[in-house]
């Protein structure tokens, strides 16, 4: 890396992919635990009842630190972005 060039931080980029990471962790551990991961985060997220979620390897309070509207808007501006 050039000494001379100015790094960007994007605070918007670091947001996404902490919900990312906080998916796909939950997803496995939701998996591992013998669910449908997907299907249960698609659950919550429609439904908003956290029961949707396992205690398993601490995942409903992972998923509940971000509001489940920030992490629709994510996947939501992810999805459409991949369309254009």
């Amino acid at each position: 890396m050039e000494e001379d060039k100015t790094m960007v931080f994007n605070v918007s980029d670091l947001e996404n992919y902490m919900i990312t990471e906080t998916l796909l962790k939950v997803k496995n551990n939701l998996d591992e635990k013998g669910y449908n991961g997907i299907n249960q985060i698609v659950g919550y997220l429609t439904s908003g009842d956290i029961t949707y979620i396992s205690n398993y390897k601490d995942s409903r309070n992972i998923i509940k630190k971000i509001e489940r509207e920030k992490i629709v808007e994510t996947l939501v501006k992810s999805y459409l972005r991949d369309l254009q």
